[in-house]
């Protein structure tokens, strides 16, 4: 049983792999079956690590962007996706997996359009409200279609829709479980007072972080904030703090982390009250399943197209409020967390929400599908 795995780009698109590459390999351990056979296929993955701890072969294969904007590098990308197909044809031909999974973004177009080619079954996954242009040009030859969101499936072609299934968000099974105690002690945090997370990621958290930094001599008398800063912006913005707080008496409820790992996610999400993050779906299904109410701040549709559609429609099934990036200001993220927090009823409200739009157990489920569609397709 051999399965092949493609989406490229972001961590948006490769975690849910990675989540799905784990379901798998409980899948058929379960069911005694043959240990699969995992390949990634695509440019270089957003965490080679995470390839080596599930055992999954990495298939070079290079894909070029295209941008939403005018510019000559899309002509040079034009050649390298062009190269990229080629490549893909010939590499498929030899490998010939059982089936492709794919979760979309520029670093999959090559690797299905080889096995467009080549007949090999397709099973795609789109995590955002509007899915990727990707997605849908590959949802006519694709054999089962798995989205996230809601409004998902609405903007897929008519024909196709019948191969639709909404399933939420593979999440990888480490972090989909809050650790539920010894987080105060581990984060060093106090536990008389609630806490608050904040994700600014690794792109985007520039807008988010300054905000915070301004709110905090009026956050610390009340919270405790775990502040994700992003990798690149740590150092500066923990300097920032410092000073901001250097005559608090709570500046110990300050706690500044580029990336938190995966233990201090899962103890950070076991105490937190309630989130402030960016809108990338994997983000949002993460706080879902942690049933944690949560105000998202997308980043502008100018730089990312997909992030506002995915935190209106989180905030129509009632799990955030949206503060979008050109009214964040101090004042307004100050009065929409007193709104939440100063409110248990809403907090309920919206964690109940939360656990609803979450969708458990997506991974298995895509899993089971890519394992029963591998199986036919030895026998045939």
């Amino acid at each position: 049983m051999k399965i092949a795995l493609t989406g490229g780009g972001s961590g948006g698109h490769f975690y849910p792999l990675i989540a799905v590459a784990g379901a798998i390999e409980d899948i058929a351990k379960d069911r005694a079956l043959i240990e699969p056979e995992l390949l990634y296929l695509g440019p270089a993955p957003f965490d080679k690590a995470a390839l080596l701890e599930h055992d999954i072969r990495h298939v070079p294969s290079p894909a070029g962007r295209v941008r939403r904007y005018a510019s000559p590098l899309n002509i040079l990308d034009g050649f390298k996706t062009g190269f990229g197909i080629i490549k893909s044809i010939i590499q498929l031909f030899s490998l010939y997996p059982d089936v492709i999974f794919s979760t979309g973004g520029f670093g999959a177009f090559p690797t299905l359009y080889a096995a467009r080619i080549l007949a090999i079954p397709v099973v795609i996954y789109d995590a955002d409200a509007k899915p990727g242009r990707v997605s849908i040009w590959a949802s006519s030859f694709a054999k089962w279609i798995a989205v996230a969101h809601p409004d998902a499936a609405g903007h897929f072609p008519a024909k196709v829709r019948s191969k639709i299934a909404r399933v939420g968000h593979p999440i990888r099974s480490e972090i989909e479980m809050p650790a539920k105690e010894g987080g105060y002690e581990f984060l060093k945090l106090d536990p008389s007072v609630p806490t608050i997370l904040i994700m600014g990621g690794s792109q985007g958290a520039r807008a988010i972080n300054e905000v915070v930094l301004d709110a905090l001599p009026e956050l610390v008398p009340k919270y405790n904030i775990i502040h994700q800063t992003g990798r690149d912006n740590l150092e500066e913005v923990a300097g920032i703090a410092s000073v901001v707080l250097k005559d608090s008496p709570h500046i110990e409820r300050y706690r500044a982390f580029g990336l938190l790992n995966t233990i201090a996610q899962r103890m950070a999400a076991g105490l937190t009250s309630l989130v402030i993050a960016r809108a990338g779906s994997g983000s949002i299904f993460e706080i879902a399943a942690w049933g944690i109410p949560a105000i998202l701040v997308p980043i502008p549709i100018d730089v990312s197209h997909d992030q506002t559609d995915n935190a209106f429609s989180y905030a129509r099934a009632g799990g955030c409020l949206v503060i979008e990036q050109h009214n964040l200001k101090p004042h307004l993220l100050l009065a929409e967390i007193e709104r939440i927090m100063g409110d248990p009823r809403k907090r309920e409200a919206m964690s109940e929400a939360a656990k609803a739009f979450a969708r458990p157990n997506a991974a298995k489920k895509i899993a089971q599908i890519l394992i029963e569609t591998s199986l036919e397709h030895e026998a045939d």
